[in-house]
Order: C-alpha cells, then sequence, then structure tokens
C-alpha cells in the first residue's frame, strides 16, 4: 500500500510539471487537433472554431472534413500530423479499436504530441482502455482523459452535451473553458477511466428507457391514440425522459435516420456489459436491450440507423 502511495504522488508531481509547460491562458493563443467528424464531431468542431479556438482535423474519410475545411478548420493527413505542435489532441470515434489506433499505433498521436500536452477522448469506450492510454501518455509527458459525452446530435449542434471525465483533475481544471465551448454539463468523475464508467452508467439507463418508448408508442398507436396529443400529456410528467423528448417526435414523424448509431449503441452495451461481469453483477434489463438491439441489427440491418430504429423492431414482432 505504501509503495503505491508512493508511486501516486511521484505520478501526480510529474503531471503537475507537465502541465506547467501547457498553454491555456486563452482561446486564441490555443491549439487543438481533432480526429473524427461524424454525427458528433463536426458538430463539436464548428463550436471550437466559432469560439475562435484554431483547429486542425483529420478524419478516415476527407470529404467527411469538408465543411469544416470551409468553416475554418485545416486538414492534417494523419493522426500524427494533426497531433504537431498543438495543446489539445481531440477524439471522437467509432470503437475502441479505433482509438487504440488513433492514439497507440504506429502514427498514432502519441507518436508527436508535445511535452505537457494534453489529449481528450471523448468517445464511449471501455475503461480499460482509457487506463493504459493514460498510462502511456504518461511516459511521452502527456496527459490523458477519458470524456465520453451523452446529448446526441442535437446536444453536438446546441453545445449541451454532459461530458463526464476521468483522469488528472489538473488537467481538467485547465481544460474547463474548452469543455464548456462543447457542452453544458461537465462533470469531473475520477481517475482515469472513471469518465468510461460513467458513460456506461448513461448507457445502462437509456438501454431500458428506449424499449419504454418504443412499446409506450407502440401500445399508443394501438389503442386509436393521437400520438402528438399522447406525448403533451406524458412528457411532462413522471415518464418524462430525454429519450421521450428527443426521440419520440422522430419515431412519430417516421425518421428513423441516426442521432446516434445503433451500431455504436450496441458496442456501448456490450462494453457495459462486459465491465458488470467483471464486477460480479448482473444487469437483466441492459441484457435484454443489447439482444434487443442486435437482432434489429443482424434480422433487420439497421446497425447505420437511429436508435429510435428499434420501435420498428418492435412493432414487427
Amino acid at each position: 500500500m505504501a509503495f503505491s502511495g508512493i508511486r501516486e504522488c511521484c505520478s501526480e508531481f510529474k503531471i503537475i510539471k507537465i502541465m506547467m509547460n501547457m498553454n491555456t491562458s486563452s482561446v486564441i493563443n490555443m491549439k487543438i487537433g481533432w480526429i473524427g467528424a461524424g454525427v458528433m464531431g463536426s458538430s463539436m468542431v464548428k463550436n471550437l472554431l466559432n469560439a475562435g479556438y484554431e483547429c486542425s482535423v483529420f478524419t478516415r474519410t476527407k470529404a467527411k472534413a469538408e465543411s469544416l475545411i470551409e468553416a475554418g478548420a485545416v486538414w492534417k493527413n494523419s493522426p500524427a500530423d494533426v497531433a504537431k505542435n498543438v495543446d489539445v489532441v481531440a477524439l471522437i470515434v467509432a470503437m475502441p479499436s479505433d482509438v487504440e489506433s488513433v492514439v497507440l499505433g504506429k502514427n498514432g498521436v502519441l507518436s508527436t504530441m508535445k511535452p505537457g500536452s494534453v489529449l481528450v477522448d471523448f468517445t464511449t469506450s471501455s475503461p480499460e482502455l482509457a487506463k493504459r492510454i493514460a498510462k502511456k501518455a504518461e511516459e511521452k509527458n502527456v496527459v490523458a482523459l477519458d470524456a465520453p459525452v451523452s446529448g446526441g446530435d442535437v446536444g453536438a449542434r446546441n453545445a449541451t452535451l454532459s461530458i463526464m471525465v476521468g483522469g488528472n483533475k489538473i488537467a481538467f481544471d485547465k481544460l474547463k473553458n474548452f469543455f464548456k465551448t462543447l457542452g453544458k454539463t461537465i462533470e469531473y468523475q475520477g481517475k482515469a477511466g472513471a469518465g468510461q464508467h460513467t458513460k456506461m452508467v448513461n448507457q445502462i439507463l437509456i438501454a431500458t428507457n428506449i424499449i419504454g418508448v418504443c412499446e409506450a408508442l407502440i401500445y399508443a398507436e394501438k389503442a386509436g391514440l393521437n400520438p402528438q396529443d399522447v406525448l403533451k400529456s406524458v412528457s411532462g410528467g413522471a415518464a418524462a425522459s430525454w429519450s421521450l423528448t428527443n426521440l419520440a417526435p422522430r419515431i412519430i414523424k417516421g425518421d428513423f435516420e441516426p442521432g446516434f448509431f445503433v451500431e455504436h449503441f450496441i458496442k456501448d452495451m456490450g462494453i457495459a456489459l462486459t465491465e458488470a461481469k467483471k464486477m460480479g453483477i448482473e444487469l437483466p434489463g441492459l441484457n435484454l436491450s443489447y439482444n434487443l438491439y442486435k437482432k434489429l441489427d443482424d434480422e433487420m440491418k439497421m446497425g447505420r440507423k437511429g436508435t429510435q430504429a428499434l420501435y420498428l423492431g418492435l412493432r414487427n414482432k
């Protein structure tokens, strides 16, 4: 225990020294390197550009970054290139394997990040991977924060995301203004991996809630009710939820395009189930939702649709 405490103190002291080299004095002087320009990433970068941040970007498909380039972002040809000479490297990609490749790969960002810079991973990923990245980053005199987000495409667009952060508290405090440009609810959760664990809590809450939203709309339809009127009655009471407010109207309109992909939600639930197994706990509601979404993807090929597409799978049963 004593040796562990000494190691933690030494590590903390090292990070303090690292952070002393970081420039966070003003938005004008802070340079951001960004990886990922999908549904979430593109809106997040636009908010940074609108706030005055200098941003360079990389994404596997350059066409996805065209609107960002037009808005003032500078294109880079690889993760390693985007990480050179910036204060913060941020990423939001699809899968943990993508995070590992982009961060720890041969041409990954850690190969070129300067001492004193901070890596912020907004991807929903594995807590264990977040811990491993934090350790590897420290070896390079870089600080890594795991900072998964919730709020979907609407939250990314309106800069109202909930951002749950794990990693070094000093680095978190230094980047408060950066986070506030992207989100409304920004909370420090603890050491490396804590942000990812908090996101798993978020996904567990959503998993069964979305089933309820879909089943309720199916019931309303079969009962001959006007779904719009039903929403007016139930949205302000005890049944209120983000999914009811934001996804139910899309379902009623027949809009199943992604604010958050089915395949990504399946990935998230899989991570949560793996972590729960390690803890020796059973989560039957999460397991039910995972299996329903897997069936939706396997049988109806709806992995690239929004999570509200579960309605179609349940309605067709």
